[in-house]
Formats: structure tokens, sequence, C-alpha cells
């Protein structure tokens, strides 16, 4: 899970156990440069916006790049974070994502668009989660909060497609 409300200089990506729900990783994590500064504000599913898309993911293969070894995402909420892999919506390793980074500027380095980590982390923590792991990002957006059918859907248990639930008259 990563929380972008929380500003790029704090640990912001938790690694969660679903099994006991025990935090495995606790770890910085850059945003995309269209996002904004220290705190990401803007997001964005479009093609050149540089900005980082919220919502939920599905982890996928791993190959090596330009940014070295990373891992694809595929975007599970349709005109949220749908394009991510035409985007080239990647979790990677960044020489810009470390505390001293941060120190010196104020804020993490930022990506153009992808959730980017600590080089000395990116390798393990993309083994560990890749192939079928889902990856929430979340932030307090208004636009996504509103057009989720994921969140609609959970914050409405019963009602949707198909109808309502158990206790629903």
């Amino acid at each position: 899970m990563i929380d972008y409300s929380l500003p790029s200089t704090a640990p912001r990506l938790w690694l969660i156990d679903r099994t006991d729900g025990r935090v495995l990783r606790h770890l910085l994590v850059a945003h995309g440069r269209g996002s904004g500064e220290n705190i990401a504000s803007r997001f964005s599913n479009r093609d050149g916006s540089l900005a980082s898309s919220l919502g939920l993911f599905l982890t996928e293969e791993t190959y090596v790049g330009k940014n070295g070894y990373s891992l694809r995402l595929r975007g599970l909420e349709p005109g949220i974070n749908d394009r991510a892999r035409d985007r080239a919506i990647v979790l990677h390793g960044a020489p810009y994502v470390s505390p001293e980074f941060a120190r010196v500027h104020g804020r993490l380095g930022r990506s153009w668009g992808c959730p980017a980590v600590e080089l000395e982390v990116a390798h393990p923590l993309i083994d560990q989660i890749r192939d079928g792991s889902l990856l929430f990002i979340y932030a307090p957006d208004p636009g996504w909060l509103e057009r989720s059918r994921l969140l609609v859907a959970s914050a409405h248990p019963g009602e949707g497609p198909g109808g309502g639930g158990a206790g629903t008259p």
C-alpha cells in the first residue's frame, strides 16, 4: 500500500502480510513529477502527464530496463489507472529516493509517474511482490474518491450491480 497523502520525505509504502496483518516493510517511495513537489496533489491516467495514478493495481512480470530491475503494474480501475501499462508505470529503484536526497532537497526526487523506491530495496521488494500481488495507491483526491467503482462498491456493500445484499428489504 502507498499513501500519497504523506510527504515524500516520510516512509509511505507499506508491505503488509495479508495472512496476519504484519508490516513486512515500511519504505520511502517517490511520486511523479506531474503530481507535485513534496506532497502529491495531482493524479492522472493520461500519457505524457508525468503524474502518478491512484487506485488498485496488480503486479505482473519483471524486466530490466533503463531504471534497472523493474516491475510492471496493471491498473485495475477503468478510467482511473487502466492505462498504467501503456504509460509504462512500473515500480523501480531510483537514486533520487533516499534519506540523503530528501535531507538535501527537502523532498525526494520525482519519477515520470512511477512509484520509485530506494535502489537497495528495489530488487528484494520487487521479488517479494511480483506476479500477482495487489498494490493499492491512496490519496484523498476528490475526483478519484467520487469516480472509483472499487471504492463506491466497498462503501456500500450490497448495492450496485445485482441489487441489495443481506438485510436489504
